[in-house]
């Protein structure tokens, strides 16, 4: 039996010996006790988040729970050495190295997750940094407090006579400003402390819909079960106010009203693609987006995010989405392990997001892979078509959207199956070969990628591998 498919008896063996029960760990990582204890029997396979949310809560590297332990030792030693060629580590030995000598392989792969995660805070904290607006007033009041305590320094101690009204005025204004300083300082302080971590504080509305959007795996039963009644316009106009107005996340007007057109285009295309019924259809047709939507009579978008907003549950492998304006600038975000999406600011031109957005109409694809020490291959498809009801008096406003798909997952979820050539065919192209991988990166600032003519600005990460 590959050693892919005892993933299942590891995280069994794992959480015994952590002592813990498999309700509480199902509970952690947003899924049932019956369906754990499927993927706990190796009859459910598992990947991407919930395979990342799973080592988290079990404090393991998600490559012991798939290869081993030994295998995921060797290869983060691999890993380590391939960072920087230049040292010219002897990789073939990797082995050798974690049998003699267990100790200091392992602080060497220790060592080496470290810098991996911290290149991942200093990519969000430069994403901050630049984009922040409330870090970047609270930068402003301290600048200035600063500058007019200094000024007023100044005057004081050029040595001339001032008058005692006016000393006693500067005086005033020392204080006061050294008050204002030190309350400024103070609120810069908590408000950093209260972002120290990768997943940071929303900072604009569009970020706040995208934070509970991720805390719930972008699927959203309470919209499901009005989707299955079929209740009336007054029912589920209600049930989506409702959901609205529960949500402690959304502090502003403007996040509650993209919330709720976000979940009025979900409720409209799990109507249209009922759960169970789209559930059955992807594991008939795979991936075949087009398939899919001539079965379901829908356009490609909405196929995109029902397909990306299956819950995990379903026992498919993971897909992202990605979606932009006219503009460029994203909307919608639901990003996968190994293949990162900038929060703020402009993503990789090279995105097959952006070829679509330059061609409406046109559906393309690519397969894709983003730097890294183990970088993945994902298959992403797009397309840009005009959003609303066309207009002869206004230029149409388009959207693009690109679902990301990965491949290794997903060609092994379709191998084994009675119609295999088809399906791989489908998911692969017409030859169902496998396409050589374009060179992308997430955004300029942090892509590592030298040489590349479409950067915009220098990367902060160059040194990286």
């Amino acid at each position: 039996m590959p050693q892919s498919r005892l993933t299942g008896s590891r995280i069994r063996e794992r959480r015994l010996f952590l002592g813990q029960k498999q309700s509480k760990l199902a509970k952690a990582v947003g899924i049932s006790a019956a369906y754990l204890n499927l993927i706990e029997h190796n009859r459910r396979r598992i990947g991407g988040k919930l395979l990342q949310d799973i080592a988290r809560e079990l404090d393991t590297d998600p490559m012991a729970l798939t290869e081993g332990a030994e295998a995921a030792l060797l290869g983060a030693l691999r890993e380590a050495g391939q960072r920087h060629p230049e040292t010219e580590a002897e990789l073939h030995r990797a082995e050798d190295l974690a049998g003699r000598f267990p100790g200091w392989s392992s602080l060497v792969a220790t060592q080496h997750q470290r810098v991996r995660d911290l290149e991942s805070l200093v990519e969000a904290l430069s994403d901050r940094l630049t984009h922040d607006p409330e870090l970047a007033a609270s930068l402003h009041e301290v600048i200035s407090a600063v500058t007019a305590i200094r000024s007023t320094a100044a005057i004081l101690s050029e040595g001339g006579d001032v008058d005692p009204d006016w000393q006693s005025r500067f005086l005033r204004n020392l204080r006061e400003e050294g008050r204002r300083l030190s309350g400024a300082a103070q609120g810069l302080v908590e408000y950093l402390d209260a972002g120290t971590g990768q997943d940071m504080a929303p900072v604009a509305p569009g970020e706040e819909l995208a934070v509970f959007l991720e805390g719930r795996g972008h699927h959203l039963p309470e919209l499901e079960a009005v989707a299955d009644a079929g209740h009336d316009l007054a029912q589920t106009d209600a049930a989506i106010s409702d959901l609205t107005g529960q949500l402690a996340a959304f502090e502003t007007a403007e996040a509650r009203g993209m919330a709720r057109r976000h979940f009025d285009q979900y409720l409209g295309d799990a109507a249209a693609m009922p759960l169970q019924r789209f559930q059955a259809a992807v594991e008939e047709l795979g991936p075949d987006l087009s398939a899919l939507a001539t079965r379901f009579s829908q356009q490609l978008p909405a196929v995109m995010r029902r397909l990306a907003f299956l819950p995990q549950e379903a026992g498919l492998p993971g897909a992202g989405i990605v979606s932009c304006d006219g503009s460029g600038a994203l909307v919608l975000r639901k990003a996968l392990p190994g293949f990162a999406i900038p929060r703020f600011g402009a993503a990789c031109p090279y995105w097959p997001l952006y070829q679509a957005l330059s061609h409406p109409g046109q559906p393309c694809r690519a397969v894709v892979e983003q730097p890294g020490p183990t970088p993945r291959r994902f298959l992403c498809m797009a397309i840009c078509l005009p959003k609303g009801v066309l207009d002869f008096k206004l230029p149409p406003t388009l959207e693009a959207v690109m679902l990301i798909l990965p491949e290794e997952d997903w060609l092994a979820h379709l191998s084994g199956r009675a119609d295999e050539g088809s399906a791989l065919a489908a998911f692969s192209g017409s030859t169902g070969g496998r396409d050589e991988a374009l060179p992308v990166g997430s955004t300029c600032r942090v892509c590592p990628r030298t040489g590349c003519l479409a950067r915009r600005e220098a990367s902060i990460l160059s040194g990286a591998r």
